[in-house]
């Protein structure tokens, strides 16, 4: 195939909406489950976020691809993200930290590429009719292999994605000779939530999703943090025990994202699947404590089942933040344990940053019991 001139592709989803464009990488039949972002820059964030594991990205922004990609910024080791769709992906680059193009970067990861879509379009479909699975193709129209592999292609309801992209073993973050220590569990964790832990003065160890809440607490942690990750919540059926043990113990946990969600479900909620979610850097969150209003960067198709008045069969969790366009939960706190979460992404790179002191929040936290002993 000729990358640059392209081939003929499509996209089809399973409600048998057909859009066509132009294929640029691999070209045997990709299925996921296809979601539209917000973003209007931060592509290689957004493609290195492991939460965007087994989904095809629909780019709302008109062109991307300009500013080119770097190896400082990504939020894992490789892209993450099934396939890509575009309406225009520049053929030029330029910034002073590029190193290299994205069509190049994402061709030698073996990342589909579907370009010249009406993208416009495609994410008013999905806003409409919801999230679905798709496959992106070669070709005019989809053929046999095309359509056996939509029909295979799982629903992300039920899918345990965190054992999928969590960490093989344990490693450490930041200087060893800082004055907190944190036990990351890594549901998929992005990078940036380890730069932002060690410009707090804190060193992390990162441990796989399934590790044994004894295991954490034998590392003596001042704290501990429940990462963000891919997948269903209701399906990391492991992960609220070990919650459980450790707010037993008195250990501050601060929870992102799925870790958020895990929260809610270990004290008694459920989560939902919602219409098409939350994805983009522009989402409105109230505080309900201070009433400020937050611009934050979203990634999520589940979430929290509730609203600001309750969270339905967890009476001991209290409602902190909420989505201003649909009432959804964004923040929550334990009544009577230093636990807390929130949805969104405060670590957000390139931004927005209003959310930012929620980890000055949790660093509070650890002096706090720090101060007082971790058995006061």
């Amino acid at each position: 195939m000729n990358e640059i001139q392209g081939i003929a592709g499509f996209l089809l989803l399973e409600d048998g909406t057909l859009f066509r464009g132009t294929l640029r990488g691999a070209v045997p039949p990709t299925v996921a489950e296809v979601v539209f972002t917000t973003n209007m820059s931060g592509y290689q964030e957004v493609f290195t976020d492991p939460s965007f594991r087994g989904q095809i990205v629909v780019m709302t922004a008109p062109m991307i691809g300009n500013y080119g990609v770097n190896t400082e910024d990504p939020e894992s080791g490789q892209p993450q993200v099934a396939g890509v769709v575009v309406r225009e992906l520049s053929e030029t680059w330029s910034n002073w930290r590029a190193e290299g193009g994205l069509r190049e970067w994402l061709s030698g990861a073996q990342i589909p590429v579907l370009e010249e879509v009406d993208t416009r379009r495609l994410t008013r479909h999905l806003r409409t009719v919801g999230v679905m699975r798709g496959v992106i193709g070669a070709g005019d129209a989809p053929g046999r292999e095309a359509l056996a592999a939509l029909d295979a292609c799982p629903s992300m309801e039920g899918l345990d994605l965190a054992t999928v992209v969590t960490t093989d073993k344990p490693y450490s973050w930041g200087d060893p000779r800082a004055a907190h220590h944190i036990v990351a569990y890594d549901f998929g964790i992005k990078r940036n939530i380890l730069r932002l832990f060690a410009e707090h003065d804190c060193r992390v160890t990162v441990v796989p999703a399934q590790t044994p809440a004894d295991e954490v607490l034998a590392m003596k942690p001042d704290g501990v943090f429940l990462s963000n990750g891919p997948g269903d919540p209701e399906a990391v059926t492991y992960a609220p025990d070990n919650l459980r043990a450790i707010a037993r113990a008195d250990v501050p946990v601060f929870g992102i994202c799925l870790g958020h969600q895990i929260i809610g479900l270990t004290y008694g909620g459920r989560t939902v699947k919602m219409p098409y979610g939350h994805r983009g850097g522009n989402h409105p969150v109230k505080d309900l404590a201070s009433g400020r209003v937050l611009i934050t960067s979203q990634n999520h198709g589940f979430a929290v089942a509730g609203s600001e008045g309750e969270v339905p069969g967890a009476p001991e969790l209290v409602v902190t933040h909420v989505n201003l366009n649909d009432g959804s939960i964004e923040g929550l706190r334990h009544r009577d344990l230093p636990v807390f979460g929130v949805q969104y992404h405060p670590e957000a790179a390139p931004g927005p940053h209003d959310a930012r002191p929620l980890f000055d929040d949790f660093v509070e936290a650890l002096r706090e019991r720090g101060r007082n002993g971790p058995n006061s």
